[in-house]
C-alpha cells in the first residue's frame, strides 16, 4: 500500500511537471513566433532606410556633379573675356594691399581704371568698418 501512495505521488508529479512542460513549451512557441514577427518588421525598416540612404547618395552625387559642371561653367565665361579677368586679378590684388602703381603694372588696365577701383576699394573697406562696429 505504502508502495501504490508513493507511486500514486509520483505519477502525480510526474503528470505536473508534463502539464507545465506543455505549457512552457506553448508559450516559448507564441514567444518565438511574436520575436520572429519583430525581425521581419525590423528588416523590412532596415531595408527601406538603406534604399533610401542609397537614393540620397545618388542625390548627392548628381547636385555635386551639377555643381561642378556649374563651376567649371563659370570659370570658362570668366576666362572668356580678358578684360574681365584682368578686372577680376585687379579686384585680388586690392584686396592684398596693392597700390594703384601695381594694378596699372601687373593688370594691363589703365590708370584711370585702376584709380576708380582703388576708391571703390576704400569705400568698401570703410562702409565694412563701419557695419561691424555696430
Amino acid at each position: 500500500m505504502e508502495f501504490s501512495i508513493w507511486t500514486s505521488i509520483f505519477a502525480l508529479l510526474s503528470l505536473l511537471a508534463l502539464v507545465s512542460c506543455v505549457v512552457l513549451f506553448k508559450r516559448m512557441r507564441q514567444y518565438e513566433r511574436r520575436q520572429q514577427a519583430l525581425v521581419g518588421l525590423l528588416r523590412n525598416e532596415i531595408q527601406a532606410i538603406t534604399n533610401s540612404s542609397i537614393g540620397m547618395g545618388r542625390r548627392v552625387v548628381e547636385i555635386e556633379q551639377k555643381l561642378n559642371n556649374t563651376a567649371e561653367k563659370q570659370l570658362e565665361l570668366e576666362n572668356r573675356d580678358p578684360g574681365a579677368m584682368a578686372f577680376n586679378q585687379a579686384a585680388r590684388l586690392m584686396e592684398m594691399g596693392a597700390n594703384v602703381d601695381d594694378l596699372v603694372e601687373s593688370c594691363g588696365i589703365g590708370r584711370p581704371e585702376a584709380e576708380l577701383m582703388a576708391l571703390l576699394h576704400q569705400e568698401l573697406k570703410a562702409t565694412d568698418s563701419l557695419g561691424h562696429q555696430k
